[in-house]
């Protein structure tokens, strides 16, 4: 009997690691999404909101050129300082730890940047791209989503790959 259980336990325990040595959630936190992500339940003119990557389409190696200009730059609609947690709007620059600042080229949030590689899709409220995270002394590739949703007021992250949050995150736009 003690012949059985011995293995059914072991592979009890190998079903829940998933074979897999998993980094801790502040890790991953910590690279792409300064603050724990928030669930996100589909809402309202979210439907443009929804992206399938194509796992045979590589981050480029380095930005590619015009990239941050014109049709290849994040659209002006989600340019400006958003925060996963409203009351983050009224901090001090460098104290709001949910903030991410959107430009043309560059997310920024508390300890990491991201600058645009390669746009893969885009529209007026829309953009889906690859970015070249670094920070804390650390380099990495991330594909993002980020889409208006709320009449402008919110904005939807998906992140897609390795690593890449389960759930999208929805900031609030702080006021200029």
């Amino acid at each position: 009997m003690m012949r059985w259980i011995m293995p059914a336990a072991l592979m009890t325990l190998a079903a829940c690691s998933g074979g897999k040595d998993e980094k801790p959630p502040t890790e991953t936190a910590d690279k792409a999404a300064p603050a724990p992500a928030t669930s996100a339940a589909p809402a309202t003119g979210d439907a443009d909101l929804a992206y399938t990557p194509d796992p045979s389409v590589t981050p480029p190696a380095a930005p590619e050129p015009g990239v941050g200009g014109g049709d290849r730059a994040i659209p002006a609609a989600i340019q400006g300082r958003w925060a996963l947690k409203a009351e983050d709007c009224a901090a001090r620059p460098g104290t709001d730890l949910t903030a991410l600042v959107v430009d043309a080229k560059t997310l920024r949030f508390f300890e990491s940047a991201g600058d645009l590689a390669r746009v893969r899709d885009r529209g007026a409220n829309r953009i889906v791209a690859d970015f070249k995270f670094s920070g804390e002394g650390e380099t990495w590739d991330r594909l993002m989503l980020l889409g208006l949703s709320g009449a402008g007021k919110t904005l939807v992250r998906r992140d897609y790959g390795e690593g890449a949050a389960a759930e999208p995150m929805r900031y609030t736009r702080c006021a200029a």
